[in-house]
């Protein structure tokens, strides 16, 4: 009988990354190492850095589309921050998004009498 070494020996191969397998060029790691170091949530998802990634990757691909037409538009080459300033300010969805006070606290809720 053949021995098999367990899955989690050294020697084994842990299979592709997570941004492989979601099919994201940025690193899902990376996010949940900073989601995990932060003070956010005690329990993370397995899934939380992945739609994270995917949600960050999705809104830099948009931003940079959107900056690109820009550079075009002024008969440039290469994005520059002013591209990128100008498409977050010709987009209203985006001016929303990036606005300052848009990710405050909320003020605290008044206490609501129990029943």
């Amino acid at each position: 009988m053949l021995y098999r070494s367990p899955s989690w020996d050294l020697g084994a191969s842990p299979g592709p990354a997570g941004a492989v397998r979601a099919e994201l060029q940025f690193p899902v790691s990376r996010v949940d190492r900073l989601l995990r170091e932060g003070q956010g949530a005690y329990r993370l998802s397995s899934a939380t850095p992945v739609f994270l990634t995917a949600v960050l990757e999705y809104l830099i691909a948009n931003i940079l589309d959107l900056a690109g037409k820009e550079a075009c538009t002024n008969h440039r080459v290469r994005i520059s921050p002013e591209h990128v300033e100008m498409a977050l300010i010709n987009n209203e969805n985006l001016r929303r998004l990036f606005q300052p006070g848009a990710f405050s606290q909320p003020a605290a809720s008044p206490h609501l009498p129990e029943k």
